[in-house]
């Protein structure tokens, strides 16, 4: 059964669209590090010399730059963990509007770190925005997923990807030389987060609170009632009350679940075991890693300007997202998932062999270009933005934050364990690095392929209800209303 209007309306748009500019934020501040880092490095060496009379070894100043960048990731597992702490208490949006008082106090940290001559403010305000990052990984998906009607549920939930594409994006065109990446304007780049902030705090006091959180949480049905008419454009709301009265009733069954509870409890281990998969198939894919890689191998392949091949793959990045946005509800996202996590093996693997022969063979350079491309194309296709959203479909209201706090963790700790350890895997296995990410990719493309559930055009309590039935064996290969069936079955 779909539950719900396929309508977009305004009132819809605004409340996605005022959450995902904190999607947007987190994409500028994963990309924005990396094309000013000779300057930042000159400025601590600088720095250095001011307040000791010498400069700085390469040794510290490797060490510096590595925390100024995986110091992010620290923030984002912390920031990722504490969702739960913010969401029952203050709601979806209050939370997403709070947060923005850590975008702000890492702005200025970052902004002034060089009038003030202390690079420690720039590690400080990393942080401090990595925190913020961490919690709009858990906001964001867990809002949108929410306001939006089951129909539109994985198109809109693909628009928090989107939008942090469009963030790396835009951090990768603004810190060319040209435009703010230069010595005198690097803190402008840096500190130019406080305008998504700003932005985000005029639009989202005009969105609604989160339905399922008033409903569910606060036990305010009318208001409930009067967000969901607003939010799907028409008086008849019945199904989406009846469906959220539904998972009410379950939670009521239900204690309140903690993270601890998550791994225990048979009922959640499955969701929960897939929800952590999905996140880490995202980070150990080799997309970050592939991004780190590939202005050496565009300069390697005679790329006279490196830094507008790899805005290229940006520009390829974000649209294939669109692709996404536009497949999902068709293709469903299991299908989705499997596309890209197979189409990246391929494209590993054409990459490495590519790397291998790069100095024998001259049009091996187009093709290990080509390859890039066709990784961060799929990528997007699947392994981008599902995770994200997925997660939010998997679980009720009861267990959700604390299954996102733990998706989130799961994620932002790869993430950083990719940051760290990329650079020194890749100088032992040199061009054969790639294979490992092909061997991993295998093996999440396995684990989706028997483990993971369509979920969609399901509500949120037929496929909790499904787990509850016997996992996602039993609920893989159902339809919509097969499923229904299986969810009403398992509420009697």
């Amino acid at each position: 059964m779909e539950s719900g209007s396929k309508q977009m309306t305004a009132r819809l748009m605004l409340a996605v669209g005022g959450a995902v500019m904190g999607s947007l934020q987190f994409g500028y501040n994963t990309g924005v590090i990396n094309a000013p880092q000779e300057v930042i490095e000159r400025f601590y060496n600088l720095t250095w010399n001011d307040r000791y009379g010498e400069y700085i070894t390469k040794g510290t100043l490797t060490t510096l730059w590595s925390l100024s960048v995986s110091i992010f990731s620290i923030g984002g597992m912390i920031g990722a963990f504490s969702v739960g702490l913010f969401v029952n208490r203050f709601g979806r949006r209050n939370s997403m509007l709070m947060s923005n008082s850590l975008a702000f106090l890492a702005s200025a940290l970052m902004g002034f770190s060089k009038m003030a001559s202390s690079f420690e403010m720039l590690i400080l305000g990393r942080f401090v925005i990595g925190v913020y990052s961490g919690l709009t990984t858990g906001f964001v998906p867990m809002y949108v997923g929410e306001v939006s009607p089951t129909a539109l549920r994985g198109a809109l939930g693909t628009l928090h990807q989107l939008a942090v594409v469009i963030g790396i994006l835009i951090a990768q065109i603004f810190g060319m030389d040209l435009i703010m990446g230069s010595e005198s304007l690097w803190p402008l780049l840096l500190g130019f987060i406080f305008i998504p902030a700003l932005i985000q705090c005029a639009l989202l006091p005009f969105a609604p609170e989160s339905p399922r959180f008033l409903l569910i949480n606060r036990n305010e049905e009318n208001k409930a009632k009067s967000v969901l008419k607003k939010l799907r454009g028409t008086t008849d709301v019945s199904s989406d009350l009846q469906e959220m009265k539904e998972e009410s009733r379950q939670m009521m069954r239900e204690k309140k679940v903690t993270i601890l509870e998550l791994f225990r409890s048979p009922m959640y281990r499955q969701p929960i075991l897939i929800a952590i998969v999905l996140q880490l198939s995202q980070q150990l894919s080799g997309i970050n890693a592939v991004f780190y890689y590939s202005t050496k191998i565009f300069s390697k392949a005679g790329v006279k300007q490196p830094v507008y091949a790899t805005i290229g793959a940006g520009v390829i990045n974000t649209a294939f997202t669109v692709v996404s946005l536009f497949v999902v509800e068709r293709a469903g996202r299991r299908t989705l998932h499997l596309t890209g996590l197979a189409g990246m093996a391929g494209c590993a693997v054409l990459m490495t062999i590519a790397l291998a022969l790069l100095d024998q063979v001259y049009w091996m350079s187009y093709i290990s270009i080509i390859a890039i491309f066709g990784f961060v194309a799929f990528f997007e296709i699947g392994p981008g933005p599902i995770p994200w959203f997925i997660v939010a479909e998997l679980f009720s209201q009861g267990p959700r934050p604390s299954a996102f706090a733990v998706a989130g963790l799961a994620n932002w700790t790869s993430n950083f364990i990719v940051g760290m350890g990329f650079q020194y895997i890749e100088e032992l296995c040199k061009a054969y690095v790639f294979i490992i990410f092909v061997v991993l990719l295998i093996l999440f493309f396995i684990f989706t392929y028997f483990k993971v559930p369509e979920t969609k055009g399901r509500t949120f309590d037929e496929i909790a209800s499904a787990f509850r039935q016997g996992g996602a064996g039993q609920a893989d290969n159902k339809t919509p209303d097969e499923f229904h069936s299986l969810g009403a079955d398992s509420q009697v």
